[in-house]
């Protein structure tokens, strides 16, 4: 059974994805803590819900951001977690955390990188004016957005879509590719060489592919 953490800093939706998915049996992870770093975060109520350790750690309580990310490695460390997941943690992760779990945590970001990096990926799609979008689950590194690429998933991008239209075409396909890697990290299937992700023994469901019929 992987031992996960959950770094959030608002709603939490993809927490509740994965929730969902353990629940189900699917995937065969425990979730041993969620952190956030804003106590109104909606997910502290889904932890509530569903009985799930949570801590708020106050980034303004310390000097530096480093000192800020060690006491949440500390945290994560303590409960003996092996893969860490940033499900809408809107902090750029530094040093503290990543030495600790090198390719162990895993962010999901609403474009398909290396396009589109940073805030607003759904904007930026629509600005540029791409006709496939998607999202993208990847390792984490030092740079924004930058790290591996495990799984990506595509929709289409229609003439009269906004940043909203888009965004929530997106979040669908976000809570089923992120609760699948994390299911291909548990089995042991995610091989990291170079900056490619080497899945072992794997087909994408076609799900993962762009579909006209999904608005």
């Amino acid at each position: 059974m992987l031992k996960i953490g959950v770094l959030a800093s608002g709603r939490g939706s993809n927490f509740q994805a994965i929730i969902d998915e353990i629940e189900k049996g699917t995937l065969p992870a425990k979730i041993e803590i969620l952190i956030v770093d804003n106590p109104k975060a909606y997910a502290i109520e889904r932890a509530k819900k569903h009985g799930i350790p949570y801590v708020f750690i106050n980034p303004k309580e310390f000097s530096t951001k480093e000192e800020f990310y060690e006491k949440i490695r500390d945290e994560l460390l303590e409960r003996g977690v092996e893969l860490v997941i940033l499900a809408g943690f809107m902090r750029i992760v530094k040093k503290p955390l990543l030495e600790a779990f090198p390719n162990r945590i895993m962010n999901i970001h609403p474009a398909l990188l290396p396009s589109f990096p940073g805030l607003h990926g759904q904007k930026q799609a629509v600005d540029y004016g791409v006709r496939i979008s998607g999202c993208t689950v990847h390792f984490v590194d030092e740079g924004i957005d930058s790290g591996p690429i495990i799984i990506q998933a595509a929709v289409p991008v229609h003439p009269d879509d906004t940043e909203e239209t888009l965004s929530e075409r997106i979040l669908k396909l976000e809570h089923k590719i992120f609760p699948e890697a994390i299911r291909l990290f548990a089995e042991g299937r995610l091989e990291v060489i170079g900056r490619k992700v080497k899945i072992k023994n794997y087909e994408l469901p076609d799900v993962f592919f762009t579909n006209p019929k999904i608005r």
